[in-house]
């Protein structure tokens, strides 16, 4: 997509069949919640992020039988064609599982690191380098991933202490910021050391709150030229979690910075995960910055739109784009792109039709009882009657196949479709007027 933001030059990190870092398009995550011991529960869930955009996509290895089924679950997943990589998100324990489960090391395609979750002291160094060890061993890229709930007690009691004994001393907030920067910087130089190329390391920093997962972001992509993980850490519930969200990798995603991005909502009970792709999706599409999936622009709906019908209309289309996409990305190359207009009433409906790759611009309150088509700023019929929506979504279909297919077939089956035109009266092509 066409976009004026300028990403932030980084390098690149090869994830399984998935690049990392600011020469390709930012990376969609998203994490399961199953317990990865039940393989085929986990399988299934990683394959439906993977089917609804998910690039990447996390899993707990937190136990013996989480780690020993980690290989079982990649087989599930080739056996169904689904070849998204695997993380492994290791705590506390992981210096042991990826050391006692080689297989489990072998099929991720990479690992993910919380150096304030990995020991403490002497151990934290021993058990972290250890962890690198392995991913030199099976040649695993690494995401070292500090938070704030998690972040190393010895190195920010040292921070404090130093900040204490300045004659102008830092807030408290600042100097944990500026603690998560280090962390990070630390340990991925600790990890350079151990012998992991720079090339296999991304970097993340997560926080709650808006303003200082900014202020970090902007910290840690000034001081370093890792890819960078973007996320709110508990963005929370709901419109919550996606306003929050959404409100601070605006802004980082703005600036330019940013590789790969997660969005952490906590779901409903039994609600659906890929939720969390989705927004994650539209993020970067609303940005410029990718296209998943055509845009479906409608209007919200005011007292001359008295009828819900433009409202059922728009939901429609967009359950119906959501349905024929997976295939159209195959057939189609470019429908991503495409602009749909469903617009309820006369003041802005033909102008937004016009301006769409196709629209139509449904009656308001008072209006002539007709709904005009555009194709490509065109106007080329108007649907009555009881079936505009089957007919609409008749002629996306057909205009999709025309357009991006490229095919005389196609172009000819949309031409069938139009022929109703030449039955319009000329009355009737013209701006549709309230009836007096």
């Amino acid at each position: 997509m066409d976009s004026a933001i300028t990403r932030r030059k980084t390098r690149q990190v090869t994830i399984g069949h998935v690049t990392v870092g600011s020469d390709g398009p930012i990376v969609v995550q998203a994490m399961t919640n199953t317990d990865t011991a039940d393989a085929t529960a986990t399988a299934l869930q990683v394959e439906s992020l993977a089917l609804a955009g998910a690039e990447l996509v996390r899993i707990t290895v937190n136990s013996h039988d989480a780690a020993a089924q980690v290989a079982h679950i990649r087989d599930l997943l080739d056996r169904r064609n689904i070849n998204v990589p695997l993380v492994g998100d290791f705590h506390f324990n992981g210096h042991r599982l990826l050391a006692a489960y080689p297989e489990c090391a072998e099929a991720l395609g990479k690992y993910r690191i919380n150096p304030g979750n990995v020991g403490k002291g002497v151990k934290r160094d021993e058990q972290f380098c250890s962890m690198i060890e392995v991913a030199c061993r099976y040649d695993k890229p690494v995401r070292i991933g500090v938070n704030w709930g998690s972040l190393d007690p010895d190195l920010l009691a040292r921070m404090m202490d130093a900040n204490a004994a300045l004659a102008l001393p830092l807030e408290a907030d600042a100097v944990m910021r500026e603690a998560l920067v280090v962390s990070a910087l630390e340990n991925a130089q600790r990890a350079i050391e151990v012998g992991l190329p720079a090339d296999r390391i991304v970097l993340s920093a997560k926080v709650s709150h808006v303003q200082d997962l900014i202020a970090v972001y902007r910290n840690l992509a000034a001081r370093c030229d890792f890819p960078l993980h973007l996320g709110l850490t508990e963005a929370g519930m709901g419109s919550k979690g996606i306003v929050a969200s959404s409100t601070a990798l605006a802004v980082l995603l703005q600036e330019g910075i940013g590789d790969t991005l997660r969005i952490s909502l906590t779901p409903e009970p039994k609600g659906d995960r890929t939720r969390e792709v989705l927004v994650a999706q539209q993020i970067l599409q609303v940005m410029g910055l990718r296209a998943f999936t055509p845009t479906v622009v409608a209007c919200p709906g005011c007292g001359r739109t008295t009828s819900s019908f433009f409202q059922e209309l728009a939901q429609q289309i967009e359950g119906f784009l959501q349905v024929r996409m997976p295939s159209w990305k195959v057939q189609f190359p470019g429908v991503e792109q495409m602009h749909v207009a469903v617009m309820g009433c006369v003041v802005n409906g033909p102008g937004e039709s016009r301006l769409a790759d196709i629209g139509i611009s449904l009656p308001g309150a008072g209006e002539h009882p007709s709904a005009p088509v555009y194709m490509d700023g065109e106007r080329v019929m108007t649907l009555k009657g009881s079936s505009i929506a089957t007919d609409f979504t008749q002629l996306l279909d057909a205009y999709v196949a025309a357009r991006y297919g490229k095919n005389p077939q196609a172009r000819s089956r949309l031409q069938e479709l139009l022929k109703p035109v030449h039955l319009i009266e000329s009355d009737e092509r013209q701006s549709s007027r309230p009836l007096t």
